[in-house]
């Protein structure tokens, strides 16, 4: 479902020249608003992106997702009064994960299932694992988030892990097959 917002802003979705570029929503996916969605993006089932809400001044800045990029099922995009969300290009937002303004999620992220990030920046070539929260805390690029971790303002950045190379390869191959979703469920909706 896609509609506009109560400011009257409607989501703008990749319709390149390219067909075999253009993005793919699901039919149970919901789009409100000020969104605007790059060429060969993935919109799983039951995620909601919405860009409705405005600041003091009665504006709002646009959520944004990058060319080849996925939001899987069931993941929430939104933004508190107004503040972008900016998702890079080539990412990967897994099942079930909150994403909520202000926030700015780099390159080649990988936000794994249930995570909730809030109120922060991921670096390029970050990844933050399962059932993880990341909020008011910026992380640099090539960050790694264990799973079930908890960041918060005070939290020491030095305590964790270094990224490991495997990881980057796994974040790679699930933008790879969600990019290979697109293309086959674009078939699909021809055979109709």
């Amino acid at each position: 479902m896609i509609r506009k917002n109560p400011s009257g802003d409607f989501p703008i979705i990749d319709q390149t020249a390219y067909v075999d570029q253009t993005a793919y929503v699901d039919q149970t996916a919901i789009i409100y608003g000020k969104v605007i969605i790059h060429a060969n993006v993935f919109i799983g089932p039951y995620a909601v992106i919405r860009a409705d809400e405005v600041d003091a001044q009665g504006e709002m800045e646009p959520i944004i997702i990058g060319a080849n990029s996925n939001i899987q099922d069931g993941v929430v995009i939104h933004s508190k009064a107004g503040a972008a969300v900016t998702i890079g290009e080539n990412s990967s937002i897994a099942h079930r994960s909150i994403i909520h303004g202000p926030c700015k999620i780099g390159h080649h992220v990988f936000i794994g299932f249930n995570s909730v990030l809030f109120n922060c920046r991921v670096g390029n070539r970050s990844a933050v694992r399962h059932n993880a929260v990341v909020d008011g805390q910026d992380l640099p690029d090539n960050f790694y988030v264990p799973a079930i971790s908890h960041i918060h303002p005070t939290t020491n950045l030095s305590d964790f892990p270094p990224m490991d190379v495997s990881l980057n390869e796994f974040s790679e191959s699930v933008v790879n097959a969600n990019i290979e979703l697109v293309q086959g469920y674009k078939a699909l909706q021809n055979e109709f």
